[in-house]
């Protein structure tokens, strides 16, 4: 038998990701991404907890050197049983433009898929190029139809919100 040489033992990489389901204690991190984004809109850090809680089937957390640095949040729609609706996609600063955001739709949507799970729906502002150019770029990568129609106007909010249109993947 030869000795194994130390440079022929795999190691993870220190970029390596991992996407797992989000713990309880993973909601105070996920509420921290979220305000750091600066663009998306906060929910309370209770929300986050209970998020992490109760749709943690449905949602996604990407990790890096055992911190979390991104996330999906989801939920199947009661009225549509096929249907994951995406809430929230938050990646860290430090991550961005490394495709985690997309990897992570990818892996939520391949552990849902044996579920029934034939569409995704999200809301995106006009003004968000990188949301729809991300959705854009899954439904590319899926080889699937992605559409788009008015969902909420601002007149829908009572503070001002811009208006959000309907993305539907599949």
């Amino acid at each position: 038998m030869t000795p194994v040489q130390k440079s022929a033992i795999p190691t993870t990489a220190p970029d390596a990701v991992l996407f797992r389901s989000p713990q309880i204690s993973d909601g105070v991190r996920l509420w921290e991404i979220a305000r750091n984004t600066e663009v998306l809109d906060l929910n309370s850090s209770y929300a986050y907890l209970l998020w992490c809680r109760d749709f943690s089937r449905t949602s996604i957390v990407a990790v890096v050197d055992e911190r979390a640095v991104g996330f999906v949040s989801g939920y199947i729609r009661p009225e549509s049983p096929a249907t994951l609706f995406v809430w929230q996609v938050a990646v860290d600063a430090d991550q961005r433009g490394k495709g985690i955001a997309g990897r992570m739709l990818g892996a939520l949507l391949d552990r849902l898929a044996p579920e029934g799970i034939t569409h995704l729906e999200t809301t995106i502002s006009p003004d968000n190029e990188a949301s729809i150019a991300l959705f854009t770029a899954l439904a590319r990568r899926r080889d699937t139809a992605i559409t788009k129609q008015t969902l909420f106007s601002p007149n829908d909010f009572p503070d001002g919100h811009e208006a959000e249109d309907l993305y539907t993947i599949g």
